[in-house]
This record gives structure tokens, sequence and C-alpha cells, in this order.
């Protein structure tokens, strides 16, 4: 139901939160690091109370917009703080000493998901302050496992997978809470480079960034993560039991939909299939879902790179998979993974026994993050589709791990004839 437009005008003049009169300092300062919760101080981006802000930005990420506009058409009160009776984790998870190290830490608020207990005096006061993680129990069936249980790949043993095909899990869903300061050095930028070009580039959507450089935290509109879990969460963080990790980064062609031009939902559901069998052994599986689609270009410029790459010269050729990305997009990759293995240090994980996936990329950023890795695992050949075998050569003359196959990139000539409306 829509208010009338009457009752949906806001009281008052608008107040510029950048704006410095009225509140130059924020309440309670957030120190980033800092190993007791009390002294690190919450993060709060307040909508209902604009003078306690410690933080650039917004709660729930690309989702805020959504929330603007249920304000706007009257559904949602703007003053509204959620009651977080009974939303506490089911599973115990951290501290772990990585969360007062800020090199290890820096895209995620590794007490995001126990503000409702270790600040409750402060949200008693009538402070504003949301959780960033969420933890919980579900169950997940995905069809191929029931495959893989025909074939005797997998046992179903009653508590992690049941003869249904269900699998018990925990998930976390994690909304990115940016360090300014430690993403810069991550980076190895200036802090003042980086507020000013994220002010630029979102159109001076947050002056903030530029004009109160006392503000150290910025929530940004982007997409989280979500962790899933098989196995004993509270001991995936000992070196000593094998632990199965797959960081998958978001596909809604293949993931959901199943298209074939890539590996990415066989990729992920190997990863879930081992996943299972490290728990049903006693030691852990882990997924990272990363909202990250075709690469963090998003997916029109994914679909404009299928168009280019079918109607180029030659057809769909491994040679010049990443230079038509480029053509398009400007450059081949934003994902950046120099930021994925915050979610790891968040669950104080030091080692992966086995690492489901090819990508030099995010094995490299595991290494310098001080992550060991053990065994790194390839997807299994009958498991890639016909149509993406230009996406896999592609990748192992780039340098993607391969140990049984090396590929020259100037010998491919792969070509795919198939036309671009059947994708």
């Amino acid at each position: 139901m829509v208010q009338d437009e009457s009752k949906k005008k806001s009281k008052g003049h608008i107040v510029l939160s950048s704006h410095p009169s009225g509140h130059t300092a924020a309440p309670l300062k957030i120190k980033w690091g800092a190993e007791n919760p009390k002294e690190r101080g919450p993060v709060i981006a307040s909508l209902t109370n604009i003078k306690n802000r410690n933080a650039v930005g917004t709660h729930s990420g690309s989702y805020s917009v959504y929330r603007a506009l249920a304000v706007a058409a009257g559904v949602l009160d703007p003053e509204h703080v959620p009651d977080l009776t009974d939303t506490t984790p089911p599973v115990t998870i951290g501290p772990h000493p990585q969360w007062s190290d800020t090199r290890k830490i820096v895209s995620l608020d590794p007490w995001g998901h126990l503000v409702a207990s270790v600040f409750a005096e402060e949200i008693q006061a009538g402070y504003d302050i949301r959780p960033t993680i969420a933890v919980t129990k579900a169950h997940i069936n995905i069809p191929e496992l029931h495959t893989a249980i025909q074939k005797g790949r997998l046992k179903p043993d009653g508590k992690i997978l049941k003869e249904s095909g269900d699998v018990a899990v925990t998930k976390a869903a994690l909304e990115p809470v940016w360090y300014l300061p430690g993403i810069a050095e991550r980076f190895k930028i200036s802090e003042s480079l980086l507020r000013r070009t994220l002010f630029e580039q979102t159109a001076g959507m947050f002056p903030e960034l530029v004009t109160r450089s006392d503000f150290d935290v910025f929530l940004p509109p982007i997409g989280g993560l979500t962790a899933y879990f098989f196995g004993d969460v509270t001991t995936i963080h000992d070196p000593k039991i094998e632990l199965t990790c797959r960081i998958h980064d978001e596909c809604n062609g293949s993931d959901v939909f199943g298209s074939d031009i890539c590996t990415c939902r066989p990729y992920l559901v190997h990863g879930i299939e081992l996943s299972i069998e490290s728990a049903q052994k006693g030691g852990a599986g882990l997924i990272i879902y990363n909202r990250k689609e075709g690469r963090a270009l998003g997916e029109v410029t994914k679909f404009l790179v299928y168009n280019a790459r079918k109607r180029q010269k030659g057809g769909d050729t491994a040679l010049k998979y990443f230079e038509r990305t480029e053509c398009v997009a400007g450059v081949q990759d934003m994902r950046f993974q120099e930021l994925m293995s915050d979610v790891l240090h968040w669950l104080g994980i030091t080692k992966i026994h086995r690492f489901v996936s090819m990508s030099n990329m995010k094995y490299d950023a595991l290494l310098r993050s001080g992550i060991q890795v053990g065994e790194r695992v390839t997807i299994p050949d009958e498991l890639i589709p016909p149509d993406a075998q230009v996406e896999m050569n592609a990748k192992r003359a780039a340098g993607y791990y391969s140990p049984d196959r090396i590929v020259d990139i100037n010998e491919l000539a792969i070509t795919k004839g198939r036309d671009l409306n059947e994708e």
C-alpha cells in the first residue's frame, strides 16, 4: 500500500551527513584491530540518528537503494530499528587472533555477527547498531549430488548427507565493511587517492569519503558473500583437521540456469561434493560464494563480451578469450582477489588442505595473506561442458593451474562455431 503523498514528505530540512555542524566527531570511535570489542567500538551507519554515525555508507550493500524506495513509497518507517531478539548465531565463530590484525582483515567487520551481544549496552542506550554478518543452519539439495550418490562417489550417512540428498550446512551471509586505511595499504595506494576515486567514480554518492577523514570505515553499496560450512564449524580453523575449500565467484547463468559456456556450476558442485567428503571423514568443507558476477564487471558487460567473442572473425577462440573482455570492459578482471582471503581470516583459517580451484590469482592471494595451501584440485575433464573448452584452454595458457596439460597461447586456434543466439 502506498501512502498519500502528503504523508511521505520528510519533516524539516535536509541534513547533509558531511556537514560539520552538530556532529564534528563520532560519539563512539572505531579503533580497527583492537582486541577487545568494546575498545574496537561498533560500526554505526545509523539512518535513525545521523549524529551517532561513525562510518560512511549504509547497511545492506546494494539493497540499500531498495530501502530508500520502500521509505519513499511509504511501506517502511524510516525510523525503524531492527529487533535483534533471538537473531544470534547458532554456532560459535571466533574470536580469532586474525581479528586484531589490521593487515589480515580490512573488508569485513569480524564482530559483525556478534553486535547483539557484545554491544548490548550500547544498543540499549539507543545507538542504532546493526549486524553486518548473520549465521544460520540450513539444508541444501542439488540434483548433481543425487547423481554422485547413484554412482557411489558419495554415500549418505544420515547426518551430513541424507538419503534424500539433503546436506546439512551452516551458512553465513557477510556484508562488506571496508577499513579504508587497510584497503589502501592492501592495494599499495594512498588513502587520499582511494577516498577521492571512490567519491568520484560513484558520482559523489558518498561525500563523507572526502569530507570526513575521521571516518575510517566505509560500507560500500556492493554485493557481499555467503559462506557454506560442511561439518563442524568450530574446528574449521584447526590446521590439523582436513579442510576442503572452494572460493567461487558468482556466475548466475551457469550456477542457476546451467549455461554450458563455462565451468562455473560444474566446478562449484565439484567443490560441494569434495566438501561433503571431507566432512564425512571428520574434517570440514567450505564454499565461499562471492557476489562478483562476470569477474565483477557485471552481467550486462558479460553478455556483451559473449556476443563479441562469437561474432569476431574466426569465431570464439581461446587465443582472444581475454582480449575480447578487455576490448569491451577496458580490463580483463575486476574481482581483486587481494580481498578474498579476509573471510578465511575471519574464520581463523591458516591452512587449506584441498583447494578446489585452478585460479592462479586466488592461489597467489592466499599465499600472500599467509594461508598455506596443500593440494590444488582441478575440475575433472568429464565435468567440463564441450562449449567451455575455449575458456579452459585460455585459462590454462594464461597460467591457471593444470598439472597434466600445458597450453601455449601462441598455438591456440580452437574455434567454436556455435551461433550466439543459442546462448
